[in-house]
């Protein structure tokens, strides 16, 4: 009886009871004023997108119009055939840019999900020497951007001879500490007693990791599979990828932005594509990301 309860009042338990007596306590107009306040906070965020979406249908005439307007009032499509035509112009055919853009997302994302959960499960549920070193050095590399990074990862994949290759984008981003960082934090929340009754029913390490750890923290990996899959959509391939065959589609578009005044339109054009899949991937699992920022952050 003492594990059950000790169970039921877990941190995830006294998070829920701690909003749900704030909920008490709130009064209806303090219930108003944070509506209104949490409204205007997510206009003031979608206004990026709006005006994002508003210029690609812009004529030229409209898109140097100041102040900027927020509505169009000449619609046209003429930015996506110009970019149409400019694309149909490239030695390399759309369709490659598209299947390298797929290939690097795809196992980059699903590679960062895999080895991320797979490296997390041993340092959440199991004590062996070195662990609590191994725990700060993941959060302090944190700390470390991309461009601190950048060149002990060009002479790395150099000096393994895997430049102008698909692995000299995924393995950077596959070795990253956010996806550890995150799988770590949220199963540090499953209980041990449901481990120890698996290994008791005859469930190997693997199927433990797999049936139980994995199904249990949904929301933190379709969290991480959000993140990675933005980071690896706007990928360009930087210093490491030099074949035209070989390079994704951001990097393309990002070459037709910097094509000077006269393209304008197709810049906007591309930059509503660029940013339509990543914020359709966002909605849709929103409640699974909110869900792993409330629990993630828990100190155990």
């Amino acid at each position: 009886m003492s594990k059950i309860k000790k169970e039921r009042t877990g941190p995830i338990a006294r998070l829920f009871a701690r909003r749900k007596l704030r909920r008490k306590n709130r009064s209806f107009g303090g219930d108003l004023v944070l509506t209104i306040l949490l409204g205007l906070f997510g206009l003031f965020s979608l206004f990026p997108l709006w005006y994002i979406f508003v210029s690609a249908f812009k004529p030229f005439s409209e898109i140097f119009i100041f102040p900027p307007k927020l509505t169009v009032d000449n619609p046209t499509l003429n930015n996506f055939f110009d970019l149409k035509n400019i694309i149909e112009g490239f030695d390399v055919p759309l369709a490659r840019y598209v299947f390298n853009t797929l290939i690097i997302t795809g196992l980059g994302t699903g590679g960062t999900v895999l080895l991320g959960s797979m490296a997390a499960f041993p340092l959440a549920k199991y004590v062996f020497p070195g662990s609590k070193a191994m725990n700060q050095i993941i959060v302090y590399a944190l700390m470390f951007s991309t461009s601190v990074t950048a060149i002990p990862n060009y002479l790395i994949m150099s000096r393994l001879g895997m430049i102008n290759t698909y692995w000299a984008v995924l393995l950077p981003t596959v070795g990253g500490t956010l996806g550890l960082f995150l799988m770590r934090n949220f199963m540090v929340q499953i209980p041990d007693a449901l481990l120890e009754s698996a290994k008791i029913d005859g469930a190997n390490e693997f199927m433990i990791y797999w049936r139980i750890v994995m199904p249990l923290c949904k929301p933190a990996w379709i969290t991480l599979i959000i993140l990675s899959f933005q980071q690896m959509w706007g990928t360009t391939g930087g210093v490491f990828i030099y074949s035209e065959e070989l390079k994704p589609l951001s990097y393309v578009l990002s070459q037709l932005v910097s094509g000077g005044i006269s393209r304008t339109g197709v810049a906007s054009a591309v930059s509503l594509i660029m940013v339509l899949v990543p914020v359709a991937v966002f909605v849709i699992s929103q409640s699974n990301v909110l869900e792993t920022m409330a629990t993630s952050g828990i100190k155990e």
